[in-house]
Parts: structure tokens; sequence; C-alpha cells
């Protein structure tokens, strides 16, 4: 049976508010959903920019545990090309212990080049130093007295302290999206984030399927590895409440695509708004803004291709009252249906 997760993507677009403000929020959020029922709550990293605002996830996941009783916290996700693993290995075991093993780190490149290159970490070369930095990390994780010698790393035999709390402890969850990766990462044992682009629904089915095929080709040792789905989302009363609520969602992607795949115009930490060539009619294909029952309906689709989680972020510039509201709503009229 499919779980549901709420992503907590801090959206800051008015320094006024106060960044203060901005994570109190998401702690409201976070306890809103722990109480009701969730599985997870989610966090991401990005720096220098005012959409997705979050440079510490580990520090707030410790927030968050501290104010949470059972709802695990997922980093969607953490940028290893912007770290160094003999430090990143240790802060995953300390976070892990603080929040008493709820913690699920989520893995990634980095997307937008904006921040990355301005940190130091030109965009060509992320894949490469991912695949090195996961390489390391995996092995700091589980071994003691590892050395290395590769592009990115070079050191002396050296163990990590404190030594995780136990085996696949912090549990790694792969951020990827074609069914190729999808299907190797699997096969290394690691859990997957993904999103189907524009909703397509094929993508997804391609996708599910490359990763049950990978669990089954490890036996009993697949068993409990599992496939998230993104997407963003908010409960809509009729129609006059989904298109206020995709208007809003536009202009955010108006931010949001000047740094992931437009020109990286921002300034003083404000990322610009520009025009976008994608309708919101079109927009609205790839988002789950709807009524109750249509998401019921939508979802059921997920359920039946044995979807295992589905990460809802309702953070795309709506006051923090609605978004709470649709949390609240959602766990009342949707998820039930689920559990």
């Amino acid at each position: 049976m499919v779980k549901f997760s709420i992503q907590l993507s801090a959206d800051y677009p008015d320094k006024s508010y106060g960044g203060d403000r901005v994570y109190a929020d998401m702690i409201d959020q976070a306890v809103l959903a722990d109480r009701l029922g969730y599985d997870a709550v989610g966090l991401t990293e990005h720096h220098l920019i005012n959409c997705l605002m979050n440079p510490a996830p580990l520090q707030f996941a410790v927030k968050i545990a501290a104010h949470t009783e059972k709802v695990n916290i997922m980093t969607s996700v953490i940028v290893l090309p912007l770290h160094d693993m003999r430090i990143l290995a240790g802060e995953l075991v300390v976070a892990d212990i603080f929040t008493e093993g709820r913690l699920m780190v989520g893995v990634g490149r980095g997307a937008f080049a904006f921040e990355m290159e301005r940190l130091g970490v030109p965009m060509a070369e992320t894949r490469e130093r991912f695949d090195e930095s996961l390489d390391v990390l995996e092995a700091l994780l589980t071994q003691e007295e590892v050395s290395w010698s590769g592009d990115h790393y070079n050191f002396e035999a050296l163990t990590i302290m404190p030594r995780p709390v136990g085996p696949g402890r912090p549990q790694l969850m792969m951020a990827v999206m074609n069914p190729a990766g999808i299907e190797a990462s699997t096969k290394r044992g690691f859990h997957i984030q993904t999103t189907a682009l524009s909703g397509n629904h094929q993508m997804l089915v391609d996708q599910v399927a490359a990763h049950k095929t990978a669990k089954e080709s490890l036996g009993a040792d697949g068993e409990g590895l599992t496939i998230s789905l993104s997407r963003v989302a908010h409960m809509a009363d009729d129609a006059v409440d989904r298109q206020r609520k995709l208007d809003a969602a536009q202009s955010y992607y108006s931010r949001f695509d000047n740094v992931f795949t437009g020109p990286g115009l921002v300034d003083a930490g404000m990322i610009r708004t520009l025009p976008r060539e994608q309708t919101v009619d079109e927009l609205a294909e790839s988002l789950l803004v709807c009524t109750a029952s249509e998401m019921v309906d939508k979802l059921g689709v997920y359920d039946d291709l044995n979807v295992d989680r589905v990460i809802l972020n309702p953070n795309f510039g709506l006051p923090q009252s609605e978004t709470m509201e649709m949390i609240e709503r959602f766990a009342e009229e949707v998820m039930v249906h689920f559990t």
C-alpha cells in the first residue's frame, strides 16, 4: 500500500517575511504531518537562492526530530559534489543517532548551475564527482580503515567515527529518473527517489518496472528496497480554486525555471521571475492540483503500479494557512483511502 510524504520546501519570495518564519512554518508542517500519520517529511538542500532554500538539511532534520515522534525525515536531496565525504559521512551518522533512526538520506548530483558553479563545482563535472563521492561515502559508512586513490579523493586509511548504529544505517536513497539508472542503483542496494517529468505516465511505468526488475534480481536482499515518486500537489475545492492555485504554481515555476533550465539570473539571493514557454494549462498536466475525489483516482494509479511512497510538495507560493489546510485535508479526505 502506497505511503505519503510531505516535502518541506522553503519558498522565500519576500525577504521581509524572514528566514526564521519560513523555517518555523516548515516545522509546523512537520509536526502536523507527524500527528496525522504521514510516513515522512522531506528536506531539500539548496544554497544562495530563495527557492527551495535550505543550506543545512541535516541540522534541520535533527530539529524536526526533536519536535516529532514517528515521522521519518528524508533529505531530497543532499548534493554530494558540494561536500567532502569524509566529513559528510560522520555528520550523517550523528544525524541518524539524533533522529533516532528516522533519517532517510536521499542523495543527488545537483541541478542548479547557479549555485553549483558559484560553490566551485562546474555542472560539467557533477556526474563524475557524484559517482566517485557516492563510492567513497558508501565505503566510509560500511567499512573501517578506508583509503582512496581517485580523481577527486586521495587519502590514507581512516575510519569514520562514530560508527553507524547498525547495518544499513542511515539508509541511502538515490535520486534518479532514467529507468536504466534506477535499475542500476537498485541493484546496488539503494532506495529510489524519482519523478515522472510532466506527469508522463509511460515514463512512470518504465521507472517502476526497472525498480521491480532489479529488486527481483536481488532476491531476499531486495525485498525492503523502495521507490518514491515526487509530485507537486494541492487540494482544490472547485475549478476556480484550482485555477488560482495553478496560477500560483506558474509564478513559482517562473522563478524555479530561471535557475533550473534558464540563465540563472539572481539578485542578492532573489531569483528573478522570467516568462515561461509552458502555459498554465500545460503545467496543470504535470501537477496534482485537484479535488479530493480526483486525487484519489490519480493516486490509485500509483498504488496499482506498486509505488511505495508519493512525496507531495504543496509549497509553491501559497500562504502557510493553505499549506497546513492541504496537509490536514489530504490526510482526512485522500490518505484514508490508502490505509
